[in-house]
């Protein structure tokens, strides 16, 4: 083990570090909740990482995403962001696709080579692309919908989507993807 993750391994225990080096993760969206999680699962140890993104920084972004800085602005989030986890881990095996997804891309994308989906994306349409492709290729995922804008944070839970409540943006996603005959994410 790399001694930067000497931490780590006393978290997760040496089978379960090497299990994260082996891992696969697709993170589409670089955004607030993106880029978090895409940093956090480099700095957890994930072994390979595919980033999709096609958006580039912009001045409203300073206030909550990672890659915004007013050096940065202009600049594309999967550069920043990439750049970012190859100096967290030089090791990481990392993928870089700067693009929107487009409702074909979002099923050419996700394929069974990932262990995990992560969903960090904003937009209704290519959020649901992205959740029906996973679901019909049998591939897990983790989709984050409406926290953002919320004043209390001990009311975000953690929960399939056929459970949640509060959320408008959840219940558009779970109305739509129930007329695709996609009830749960699990």
């Amino acid at each position: 083990m790399a001694e930067w993750t000497e931490r780590a391994e006393l978290l997760f225990t040496k089978e379960g570090l090497e299990n994260l080096q082996k891992a696969n993760v697709l993170v589409v969206g670089l955004g607030g909740v993106g880029s978090f999680a895409a940093e956090f699962l480099a700095r957890a140890g994930v072994g390979n990482m595919t980033i999709v993104d096609g958006d580039v920084v912009d001045i409203t972004n300073i206030n909550r995403q990672l890659p915004a800085l007013h050096s940065t602005v202009g600049e594309p989030k999967i550069t920043i962001v990439g750049d970012r986890l190859m100096d967290i881990n030089p090791e990481l095996k990392l993928t870089r696709v700067k693009e929107f997804l487009s409702p074909e891309r979002a099923f050419e994308i996700v394929s069974p080579e990932f262990d995990y989906v992560l969903d960090c994306i904003d937009s209704i349409t290519p959020k649901l692309n992205l959740i029906i492709a996973a679901k019909r290729k049998r591939v897990k995922i983790i989709s984050s919908m409406g926290a953002g804008g919320k004043m209390l944070a001990s009311k975000v839970k953690v929960a399939d989507i056929s459970k949640t409540i509060n959320c408008y943006f959840s219940k558009t996603i779970r109305k739509r993807l129930k007329a695709v005959k996609i009830n749960k994410l699990k």
